[in-house]
């Protein structure tokens, strides 16, 4: 069944609209792509939900259509208070976007679903539901509907993505053999928001981190560096990216607060201001190469484990005491019986098992060693017992979950293995920090990978008194409850602080004002202590839009409640770049130039398609060179976005 929200604007069917966005989806991330595309992008959306429970009384659940209007309308708002981005000729007022939205509800994505959303003039569509089988299957029908647009997909597994997008791509190009090569290349984008946010998520739980971003052979890597002491500046890296609102005197920096005298973080400032910010913290470029360095790999299988892993420390000293005991006999009974050191060992592991003669009538010394050998063997027996129940306990339990050491201390807590947890699970595991995790359902998704990076895992409800006791909360660096209920993340935010007040803390919420008003009350509570609070749906919904709108985005990392995006494009097109000088093409708060490709002719090339990132501030920008840029969600959609108002 389908429909429309009353408080929107009838439409006629099928949709009028040529070359919009139509963004299918189940959960937060459909709703917050919604209001990128039409309040960062000036796009004209269709969000197409499925219906939910019924509206009995105003205490009950909102309707499928009702929910996506009612956060539609508060994330909106949020983003124009956060200068987000508004479409031409709004003027601030929410409401001048809601004409350009639709809201559909449909329990899938159908044939008829798609195509009363105008899926055949549509110019992109994103299937972003929380099921990777439902994805597949609406962009499968999309494709079948309209060869020629633009399908962002949303898909956890990564090897069937890379898999899918290849046979979407032919599908494209047998269906229609006129469409150009590059628009077929860009037709198909499968995306994951578990890997977006996993970075974003990691880098918090750490103190001046650093995020990586590969893509396309590309490597980038951005620092954060801590507020400098004694009055300096921060040490600009290659170039400065963001100045962050922690300082010297405030190292736990004003993120998310709205207090008067706060003073937020600076995307992308000016020299100027960078000169003016003695005493704060930043987030600087490193480095722009080709190629990063490989990860670090981590031992996934435990095939060569160590003897450790299956014998005790105190077993494995009492086998070393009996074996040396069984030397020194072999030793004693060669020196006293003048027998060869062979047969002398020989005949005393005989008596250690009691296979050999009794040594009646022998020389004193043999009979002393054959008694000495007896009771060694009396000792090596439950040794060997014990060794061997050691051993089938260990086989038994290694595919079974590990509890936290006892001396275990500056771990991470891990609130949630669902995809987001997992996702940041591997990561922190690869950076190599320990981490102890908290879930409460056995069957979670991340136990299997829990289980095989021998992670310690504490099973049950973090709301119940003492789990995170158990994880050892009181002596680890910090917390990350990223389960996707935000009451429960906010309650095992406060139960830890109440156990350590200066943990460092990072709470998954989707809403921001409630993420703002979380943030103060700690703050306020805790004021040394850090408290970060992060949106999956706000760190993917930027790298979903850009796809939408046809190009690829490198990355994005998260400063503070703001985002940053690195994109890669072409300078033919854009006046803002072309026929510039790189320094006229920066735009403070809006985007730079970090790095380029140029021609093999080019005045400043190394090689063919060779990447300059040291470019002269005088390097005059050509229609043939493809740049990569940082920039803010704003400025990239004055960069590239806002063409789409012109067309229509």
């Amino acid at each position: 069944m389908l429909g429309h929200v009353s408080s929107f604007p009838q439409q006629p069917q099928p949709s009028p609209f040529t070359g919009h966005m139509v963004v299918c989806g189940d959960d937060a991330l459909a709703q917050r792509l919604a209001v990128e595309l039409r309040y960062v992008y000036g796009e004209r959306v269709t969000l197409v939900v499925p219906p939910g429970p019924g509206t009995a009384g105003p205490d009950e659940p909102l309707s499928g259509r009702g929910r996506a209007a009612a956060l539609f309308g508060r994330m909106a708002s949020a983003m124009n208070r956060n200068g987000g981005g508004l479409p031409h000729g709004s003027d601030g007022d929410t409401n001048a976007g809601v004409e350009a939205v639709r809201i559909l509800q449909a329990a899938e994505p159908s044939d008829e679903a798609l195509e009363e959303a105008g899926i055949g003039r549509a110019a992109a569509v994103a299937l972003v539901y929380d099921d990777d089988e439902r994805n597949i299957r609406a962009a499968l029908t999309a494709r079948r509907l309209n060869p020629r647009v633009r399908l962002v997909i949303r898909l956890y597994n990564r090897k069937l993505g890379q898999h899918l997008e290849t046979l979407l791509d032919q599908a494209a190009a047998v269906a229609s053999p006129g469409l150009d090569q590059a628009a077929i290349d860009a037709s198909t984008t499968v995306l994951s928001d578990a890997d977006t946010a996993a970075p974003a998520l990691a880098a918090t739980a750490l103190a001046g981190s650093t995020r990586v971003i590969r893509a396309e052979g590309l490597f980038l890597r951005a620092a954060e560096r801590t507020p400098p002491r004694g009055g300096q500046v921060a040490d600009p890296g290659l170039c400065t990216l963001a100045l962050l609102s922690s300082t010297t005197h405030d190292p736990a920096g004003a993120e998310g607060s709205d207090s008067s005298g706060a003073e937020g973080p600076q995307l992308l400032p000016d020299p100027a201001e960078i000169a003016a910010a003695a005493g704060r913290g930043a987030v600087v470029l490193e480095a722009v190469t080709q190629s990063g360095p490989a990860a670090p790999k981590v031992r996934m299988s435990g095939r060569s484990a160590p003897l450790s892993q299956f014998f005790s420390r105190r077993l494995r000293w009492s086998a070393l005491g009996v074996g040396l005991a069984v030397l020194g006999l072999a030793v004693a009974s060669t020196i006293t019986t003048g027998d060869n050191p062979l047969h002398a060992t020989y005949l005393t592991l005989l008596d250690l098992f009691a296979m050999g003669d009794p040594a009646i009538g022998d020389p004193t010394p043999r009979q002393i060693i054959q008694i000495l050998s007896g009771i060694a063997g009396l000792m090596l027996l439950p040794l060997l017992v014990a060794g061997v129940l050691e051993a089938f306990g260990s086989l038994r339990t290694a595919s079974s979950l590990r509890r936290p050491p006892r001396g275990l201390s500056g771990h991470v807590v891990l609130l949630g293995l669902g995809k987001i947890g997992t996702r940041v699970l591997v990561h922190l595991r690869e950076l190599g920090i320990p981490v102890v995790c908290v879930e409460e359902d056995p069957d979670a998704r991340g136990i299997p990978v829990a289980r095989r990076l021998h992670v310690p895992v504490v099973l049950g409800d973090v709301t119940d008194e003492g789990v995170l006791e158990a994880a050892k909360i009181s002596r680890s660096r910090g917390l990350l409850a990223l389960t996707s209920i935000d009451t429960t993340n906010l309650e095992a935010a406060l139960y830890a602080r109440s156990l350590k007040p200066n943990l460092r803390v990072t709470v998954r919420l989707f809403d921001d004002e409630f993420a703002t008003a979380v943030y103060r009350t700690l703050r306020t509570a805790h004021p040394q202590a850090i408290t970060r609070s992060r949106s999956v749906s706000h760190l993917a919904g930027p790298s979903f839009a850009v796809a939408m709108m046809g190009r690829q985005i490198l990355g994005a990392i998260p400063v503070e409640r703001k985002v940053l995006l690195f994109a890669a494009i072409e300078v033919a097109g854009h006046p803002q770049l072309e026929g510039r000088t790189v320094e006229q093409a920066f735009r403070a708060g809006a985007w730079r130039v970090l790095a380029l490709d140029v021609a093999p002719t080019g005045p400043a090339s190394t090689g063919e398609g060779a990447l300059v990132w040291n470019i002269h501030p005088g390097y005059v920008l050509r229609p043939t060179d493809r740049v990569i840029i940082a920039a803010t969600r704003r400025g990239l959609a004055e960069l590239m976005g806002r063409r789409a108002l012109t067309r229509r």
